[in-house]
């Protein structure tokens, strides 16, 4: 309590003062550095270039890098309070062990003898694959590389995989299924390029904000946005297609058959570099404008001049986010937009593109790197020859090499729901939280012998519930490289120490090898990121994610360096055996949870601006909590006013797993009438309470978007 300022004796002067910053002139006098250190953003997959400045070895203000070329200066309001987070109250600085219920602070010595010898004893007792891994998209690539390593190679368990698979999954498999290969084919400046642009299930308005400067600096471009939703990126559309959920599928195999009805598809490129043209022109001949209409909720005139403005572009980009890949049919999803690419040639040239906005800052590097979907360097854990490859490089016996790849996420929950998993090792990730059907992810906690949870924060709510933590040192505090969407590598430099006794990711990985007596033979002669760095530019020599020719002074230099160019598959040339791309059939199936009866609505969920994730970083950063400090539900009017609901009233969404209560009701036409919409990030109201245990067959992606609610006034539900 300021005495002073309740007696009007304080002005808040020595607040509000301002001074001359040697770099950047007159500024707030708090925000004065000594030092300024240039980096890469730690939170979407934009890759803002951004400074860090310093005073007395603390982080006291950031700025927008107006050299980098992604955002030329500019921030979102998370990037621009971005130095918060170092020194959060919650952050992790000790390890600490669960004894008799209670946390009690131990050596990193201990720790990391402990976590071994439970994970020896688990892996002993029930096989090596009762050990489970989930990492995250967070850490620099240089450190995913090396935990691939030590997990697949050290511990000698495949059942490893990363929360970029609740995310990003569904976009990895439609490239594979369609190209070959993972890989955004485009870049960001398509964006500012096309002249029709085709936004699916992506509200980069609030999820990847910076983006939106490329649209508007397109004044030439048609923006089409299809989305359940009227988000803040549709109200920026030109043409706003306000489909069913679930029916983006209908859509484009609707748009297909215009193009091929009306002889508007590149048939000398379709020749040329894709295989499956006759099958997929015979399916797609159900998808008439009209069925497609009462599938979408859209007018026939709108279907077909959507379809002809593609068709007639000189250059047309489809972007697509988490509103595509969180669905049961996220990787088939993927495939149909690869098909309207591939059926027209917008691909492989300057504004052509099918293009996935990843989600996180370093779900690309996890993609290329990470050894859990794939073997580094888009390999294949199927392919004997890019096992020898891989064994010669790291001068291993091929036998280490796994064959098949382990367990995906979701199946590592269920594998320990069956006591199969007996031990979990989670980095920097909170899936009680971020994990659909809460229930069933503390079922399977509960079954663990031993759960040992990396982090930079804590308590959070895994952290809670953790046998062991690990205090981990975040971003600002350690070196190495982010891969944004646009395959962008982009430099992260370290500011400050990490507090109290948090290691780096990779001091740790480190540590445990050494523990584990496999540091020489995996790491050898390894002491920093930068070693792990040099090898991983041996390991992608030559491959799509080719690092070799780059290094860390040029990706500091020049803003970063984008592997494969400014665009993929300029030559037609994809990374098929064949080389030619494939063209799917994808039929429009009905969402798994079907609303009607008890749960007549729909429930949707997604970001807002002001909140990352599941706010264990900015839910510690005063501004962006005051600017939305708890979560909400938006319903149509109509809709409450059959169920005699006001706004602001505090609400209940119940689901046929469980509910979540007292959300802030808010009244508003920007959902449809039958649907409802919530944030996701809030674990006070963890709205995954709700959601389902449904997942994409190929990708093992969650089904977030759809489940089957029903909203009641909470103080009606508790009484």
């Amino acid at each position: 309590m300021n005495w002073k300022r309740i007696a009007g004796l304080d002005n808040l002067s020595e607040e509000y003062a301002y001074g001359q910053d040697p770099v950047h002139g007159y500024v707030s006098a708090r925000k004065i550095a000594d030092k300024w250190t240039s980096t890469t953003c730690g939170y979407c997959s934009v890759g803002c270039g951004m400074l860090i400045g310093t005073r007395d070895g603390k982080a006291v203000a950031v700025r927008g890098d107006q050299a980098h070329p992604v955002n030329k200066g500019k921030l979102c309001p998370k990037g621009l309070s971005e130095h918060y987070t170092l020194q959060a109250k919650s952050r992790a600085l000790k390890p600490l062990l669960k004894t008799n219920g209670k946390f009690e602070p131990i050596s990193w010595d201990c720790a990391l003898s402990t976590m071994i010898d439970k994970f020896r004893g688990v892996q002993a007792k029930y096989g090596a694959g009762a050990l489970g891994v989930i990492s995250t998209g967070q850490l620099v690539t240089e450190e995913f590389y090396t935990l691939g390593k030590l997990v697949q190679l050290g511990f000698g368990t495949s059942n490893f995989d990363g929360n970029t698979t609740l995310c990003m999954a569904s976009a990895v498999a439609g490239y594979k299924r369609s190209f070959g290969s993972d890989g955004p084919p485009g870049s960001y400046a398509d964006l500012e390029t096309a002249d029709v642009i085709l936004l699916i299930g992506a509200n980069v308005a609030d999820n990847h904000p910076i983006l939106c400067g490329r649209l508007e600096r397109n004044n030439e471009a048609i923006l089409i946005v299809a989305d359940p939703r009227v988000t803040k990126t549709a109200m920026l559309a030109d043409i706003f297609l306000p489909v069913k959920p679930r029916s983006d599928i209908a859509l484009l195999n609707g748009i297909a058959h215009i193009l091929i009805r009306d002889g508007l598809i590149n048939r000398e490129y379709i020749d040329a570099h894709t295989t499956g043209f006759a099958e997929l022109s015979t399916f797609l001949e159900k998808f008439t404008p009209e069925h497609v209409a009462q599938v979408t909720s859209l007018g026939v005139e709108t279907i077909e001049r959507v379809a002809m403005l593609y068709g007639r572009a000189k250059a047309a980009t489809i972007g697509w986010t988490m509103g595509v890949n969180h669905s049961t049919q996220g990787a088939e999803t993927v495939s149909a937009i690869n098909n309207l690419a591939l059926l027209t040639g917008q691909i492989g040239r300057a504004g052509a593109s099918p293009f996935s906005i990843t989600g996180q800052c370093n779900a690309m590097g996890t993609r290329e790197s990470g050894f859990t979907s794939g073997l580094p360097g888009y390999r294949k854990f199927e392919s004997a020859e890019d096992r020898e490859e891989l064994a010669t490089i790291w001068n291993l016996d091929v036998a280490r090499i796994p064959t098949k790849r382990g367990l995906a996420y979701p199946d590592i929950i269920e594998a320990a729901v069956a006591k199969k998993v007996r031990a979990l090792w989670i980095i920097a990730t909170n899936p009680v939280v971020s994990y659909p059907n809460y229930d069933v992810l503390i079922q399977a906690f509960e079954n663990l012998e031993f759960l040992v949870v990396q982090d930079g924060f804590h308590p959070t709510p895994t952290t809670e519930l953790a046998n062991l933590v690990l205090p981990a040192a975040v971003w600002g505090e350690k070196e190495g490289t982010y891969t944004n969407s646009e395959r962008r590598v982009s430099k992260v430099n370290k500011a400050v120490e990490p507090p109290g006794e948090a290691r780096s990711d990779f001091d740790i990985f480190l540590a445990i090898a050494e523990k584990l007596g496999v540091n020489d033979e995996i790491f050898p002669g390894w002491t920093s990121t930068h070693d792990a760095f040099e090898e991983w530019r041996k390991v992608s020599a030559g491959r799509l994610c080719d690092y070799s020719a780059m290094t860390w002074e040029q990706i500091e230099r020049e803003g970063g360096m984008q592997w494969g160019g400014e665009r993929l598959y300029t030559d037609g040339q994809f990374e098929t055996p064949d080389g030619r791309a494939k063209l799917f059939r994808v039929e429009c199936d009905p969402f798994p949870e079907q609303p009607g009866g008890a749960f007549p609505l729909i429930l949707n969920t997604g970001r807002t601006v002001e909140h990352w994730h599941t706010r264990t970083k900015t839910g510690e950063v005063a501004i962006l909590d005051s600017m939305a400090p708890k979560a909400w539900l938006e319903m149509n009017p109509r809709d409450a006013k059959k169920l005699g609901l006001k706004m602001h009233d505090n609400v209940s969404v119940v689901s046929r797993r469980s509910r979540v209560d007292a959300i802030e009701l808010r009244l508003t036409e920007i959902v449809a009438p039958g649907q409802v919409f919530m944030p996701f990030h809030f674990a006070e109201t963890n709205v995954n309470r709700a959601t389902q245990s449904a997942f994409d067959p190929i990708s093992r992606e969650p089904n977030y978007k759809q489940c089957a609610v029903r909203i009641e006034r909470t103080a009606e539900a508790r009484g």
